[in-house]
């Protein structure tokens, strides 16, 4: 993974300068620390600027960035792996002359013999930009689920692209201000909805997209959308083969992202989606990865004895890192910097500390397991939609909604029968509402509107923040389960759940993340798979437990899914008492100074907490959504762009063309 970042004229061409341009590639240096690399193209007709800084995965010598085709007419900066690189490369080989050994090389002559056409060849996890001189036109494109991130805006007739925000903040002359129609997204459905981000103007390349720039003019378009079957439509397949078929998928998956020149490490949490992996990597493939896990001192949180447990079973070379309440209140400060972005949640947190840790063993790059639950219908939000379906069919019924209980066994009052059918009983009969399944949660985070000051909410207005991104010809004929899918990929996996907790997380030390259950050929077959393979009854991912369950313990494979969760208010206020800067970021005057939220209310909270030393469910998401908040103002919009001076660029090459006869000149 690395770090990309460009400048593009859309009017008349205008000099890149270069003092801009590597000040943004110098705040992408946490994510590319090894070398770093400018490119100028600029004639009569254009002006362009790509910059790169790189972390060194594959071909260590000679995959310096940008980098050209065989005669210079194409430039590329770019950012993630293409795993199925060196299939890729033999076709290519018989047409093209192949100065390295990179896959940032075979994307440049598969975009020069397929044009957009090569996206969907790629298997791998992707955004970058390519500069074609001859077309005078810029090729942008971002990996199908949204796996590394790209970032852009225009200001003054130029287009600023970058992996992170920051880098776009730190050139221009005045930090956008803060989005409130994206903050109520947030606070309302945990994550921000594409195209939108936190700062208004900036915008994000949606997964599964790419875009042309010529002649000052932006077009997107989609390359690749989930698709869901019209049900029924099933092969006949039985649960035997369509488990041996799944298998296969994933180990051919796992076997890919092993390539690279550097040495490779796992997350193992505990859970059957980590573990599979881990098993797959020791049992199929003879691999032995050092693997790496997150132990808490609050059992609350702690899922450290399945972790040792499957270590042993496979014999790992394993290494814990123990995280405490305090580790997740000093470093949350330093995530939000990272995550650009307000959370709902602090989960984020140990991952930071973890890639800290990994990356100071000598890894840089880990296989983990996210996107087995989206694909395979693991998480609680998909059982409790199929809870109220059942109930709905006879709502009168005092025992259907009981079964939410084993759901959610670590949330308080659902003993309270009066109190569990209030709650899970709202909009209960609206089954044909496409987003049923998340009605719930949705209705649960507009309640945190109450937190913003009167102006706030005359912004963003009375209506709550529903989705409205494009749903699928066919959305109305899948099956509830795919239905619920398509909101989860959508929203919480691509905004959430691989931004703010995966791909800043570990590139804040400069680790990579792999994830074979995200591999397009295992998620194409997931979503062909009929519900109750998902999710047969109450019980979660099915199939996968028929798939791996000879290469785990039972404990593992057979336990409940457990959500992976982090401490909130006993980090923020220990011994109910708040750390310092908890307490300036709360302040009744510096809340006031931010103009979001209520003072009255923000103090109701905080007393809340020193007085019972308690919250609920809601209220603690509410504060670290405010937390959150305060310090992305604090960190960007006061701190003027970046509260972090950019490290200088090291092994930096400039390459320079134009004007007549493309004169070159590299800088070593």
């Amino acid at each position: 993974m690395c770090g990309i970042a460009g400048i593009v004229s859309l009017g008349q061409p205008e000099p890149i300068c270069p003092e801009r341009l590597g000040r943004m590639v110098a705040t992408l240096r946490h994510r590319g620390p090894d070398e770093s690399g400018l490119y100028f193209f600029e004639d009569v007709a254009a002006s362009v600027g790509l910059g790169h800084a790189r972390l060194s995965i594959i071909d260590l010598v000679s995959g310096q960035q940008p980098l050209s085709n065989e005669d210079g007419t194409l430039w590329i900066t770019y950012n993630g792996e293409i795993f199925n690189y060196r299939e890729l490369r033999a076709e290519l080989e018989a047409t093209h002359v192949f100065a390295t050994d990179s896959d940032t090389e075979l994307i440049v002559h598969l975009y020069e013999t397929y044009g957009a056409d090569c996206l969907p060849r790629l298997n791998g996890q992707f955004a970058f930009a390519i500069w074609d001189e001859r077309a005078q036109r810029l090729f942008v494109a971002r990996d199908r689920l949204g796996i590394r991130p790209f970032f852009y805006t225009i200001y003054h007739h130029q287009l600023f692209f970058a992996s992170e925000m920051k880098a776009i903040l730190a050139v221009l002359p005045e930090v956008p201000p803060i989005d409130l129609t994206t903050l109520d997204q947030i606070f309302t459905c945990w994550s921000p909805l594409p195209p939108r981000t936190i700062f208004a103007g900036i915008q994000t390349l949606p997964p599964g997209h790419f875009m042309w720039v010529q002649q000052g003019q932006l077009h997107i378009e989609p390359y690749w959308q989930l698709e869901f079957p019209i049900e029924p439509n099933w092969d006949g397949r039985t649960v035997a083969e369509t488990a041996v078929q799944l298998r296969s998928l994933l180990t051919e998956a796992t076997r890919l992202r092993l390539r690279a020149d550097v040495p490779v490490g796992a997350y193992l949490s505990g859970g059957l989606d980590s573990s599979a992996i881990t098993a797959l990597l020791y049992r199929e493939l003879g691999q032995r990865l050092e693997t790496f896990s997150i132990a808490f001192t609050d059992s609350v949180f702690d899922e450290s004895r399945f972790q040792q447990q499957m270590a042993a079973y496979l014999g790992t070379g394993h290494h814990v890192l123990t995280c405490t309440h305090a580790d997740v209140g000093r470093a949350f400060p330093d995530v939000i910097w990272h995550t650009e972005t307000p959370i709902l949640r602090t989960s984020p947190v140990p991952l930071y500390l973890l890639s800290d840790f990994v990356r100071r063993g000598g890894i840089k790059v880990v296989l983990t397991g996210e996107g087995a639950d989206e694909f395979l219908g693991g998480y609680n939000i998909f059982k409790e939609a199929l809870v109220r379906r059942f109930w709905a069919r006879q709502p009168e019924s005092a025992i259907r909604p009981l079964l939410l209980k084993k759901l959610y066994n670590y949330v308080p009052n659902l003993d309270n029968a009066a109190y569990l059918t209030q709650f899970f009983g709202h909009r209960l009969g609206e089954t044909a509402v496409p987003h049923y399944s998340h009605l719930l949660r949705w209705r649960n985070g507009a309640r945190h509107r109450r937190l913003f000051t009167p102006e706030v909410q005359q912004a963003i207005g009375a209506e709550q923040p529903l989705p409205d991104l494009p749903l699928p010809a066919h959305f109305g004929r899948w099956s509830p389960l795919a239905q619920a899918q398509f909101w989860e990929i959508r929203i919480f996996l691509a905004e959430y759940l691989l931004s703010s907790q995966g791909d800043r997380m570990a590139m804040a030390h400069a680790v990579e993340g792999r994830f074979p259950f995200l591999d397009h050929n295992v998620v194409e077959f997931c979503n062909q798979l009929p519900t109750d393979f998902k999710l047969r009854g109450l019980n979660e991912k099915f199939i996968l437990k028929q798939a791996v369950r000879d290469l785990l313990p039972p404990e593992i494979w057979q336990r409940q899914k457990r959500p992976y969760r982090a401490p909130i208010h006993r980090s923020f206020f220990p011994e109910r008492r708040p750390l310092a800067w908890v307490a300036e970021m709360l302040a009744p005057q510096k809340i006031a100074e931010v103009g979001i939220f209520q003072p009255q209310a923000v103090e109701a909270l905080v007393k809340k907490v020193v007085r019972f030393g308690s919250l609920g469910e809601v209220d603690e998401m509410a504060l670290a959504g405010i937390l959150s908040t305060q310090l992305v103002h604090h960190h960007f919009v006061a701190g003027g762009g970046t509260a972090v001076a950019p490290q200088p660029a090291t092994n930096q090459k400039i390459i320079r063309h134009g004007q007549i006869g493309y004169e070159k000149m590299e800088h070593g």
